[in-house]
């Protein structure tokens, strides 16, 4: 029977909950991570320092290294669980042909900032990969539930259904449920856009806005959603799924959220860098809600909430002033 062996790319709270569900099936993972203390310390300890610390794995089942280049080509399956922001800093100046017949899953949920690039087009273009060996791991999931072994589902996105079923095999266990998309591109999309609209969900719970203004904030941000991935991926999809209302909603409402911590402490008077230095945590939203308007200048997309994120979070305008001009546009 073939090793089961997969590398993942990536030190924090994610690639931590990747590596537990991956430890059910996989035979051996191959973990890189950039800070040599924080490997050393796994692989005598056994568990992460800093991220889901509570969780323990087996010795004969992971491998931690500082070593990038080792650690990609350890495995046909590469998961790639870097904030967006690091991206570039991770992988910029890798060969075009380090990635380019492997099968890569990203976990990102962001985009990379310095070229407006979702993930699945960003290693598109720097790799060469094919977009039928580019998949997407989505939500609604948050990995402290993962580490927590509380019931939790996963949509895998790939163009070619049968790497995105053969990888969901490896991650379903018996509190991780999957399902299997080829809406590689709006899963991915909406899985940012979500970001955006979780700091929104946050700045107003910030300006003490209530329960029933926030269920009329997610509604029209699925909305926003739908219009979005519709114009930049024109395809069939029903955006009500799990993958895609789903996510939005444990994104905007979960005490587990990054992105809705970070736009409460804005919505509450922390300027954006006291907020992101306080939380010591990357906020995927912050950077998307910049990439997204860059984006929409071709497309053109009515994306009220996030124009309104961007204002206050790139153009320095009032929370309490533009939230309350975005309130009167909702219905």
């Amino acid at each position: 029977m073939e090793k089961k062996e997969v590398s993942v790319i990536g030190g924090g709270s994610w690639a931590t909950a990747i590596v537990k569900m991956l430890c059910n099936h996989a035979d051996q993972v191959h973990w890189w991570m950039r800070d040599p203390d924080k490997a050393n310390y796994l692989n005598k300890y056994l568990h992460n320092p800093r991220y889901l610390s509570s969780v323990q794995f087996e010795r004969d089942k992971i491998s931690v290294s500082t070593d990038l280049s080792a650690v990609i080509k350890a495995s046909d399956t590469i998961v790639i669980a870097t904030p967006s922001a690091f991206l570039m800093d991770v992988f910029g100046n890798r060969k075009n042909d380090d990635l380019k017949d492997k099968v890569i899953f990203s976990a990102v949920k962001g985009i990379v900032p310095e070229v407006h690039q979702i993930p699945a087009r960003f290693f598109h273009k720097q790799f060469g990969a094919s977009y039928d060996q580019i998949g997407i791991i989505s939500g609604p999931c948050h990995a402290e539930e993962v580490a927590l072994e509380r019931l939790s589902y996963l949509t895998i996105a790939c163009q070619d259904e049968s790497k995105a079923q053969e990888f969901a095999a490896l991650l379903e266990c018996r509190y991780i449920k999957t399902s299997v998309s080829d809406d590689l591109f709006g899963t991915e999309l909406s899985a940012i856009l979500k970001n955006i609209y979780a700091v929104a969900s946050g700045i107003y719970h910030g300006l003490s806005y209530g329960d029933n203004f926030q269920a009329v904030l997610i509604s029209n941000a699925v909305q926003e959603i739908e219009r979005f991935v519709d114009a930049v991926n024109p395809i069939h999809r029903d955006v009500k799924s799990s993958a895609y209302l789903g996510d939005l909603l444990v994104t905007a409402y979960s005490q587990f959220s990054r992105n809705r911590t970070f736009g409460n402490m804005v919505g509450k008077g922390y300027s954006v860098m006291s907020a992101q230095m306080e939380m010591n945590m990357t906020a995927e939203g912050y950077y998307a809600a910049k990439s997204i308007i860059k984006i929409n200048e071709k497309f053109e997309v009515d994306i009220p909430i996030a124009t309104a994120v961007y204002r206050i979070l790139y153009e320095k305008i009032s929370p309490a002033v533009e939230m309350r001009i975005l309130a009167d546009k909702l219905t």
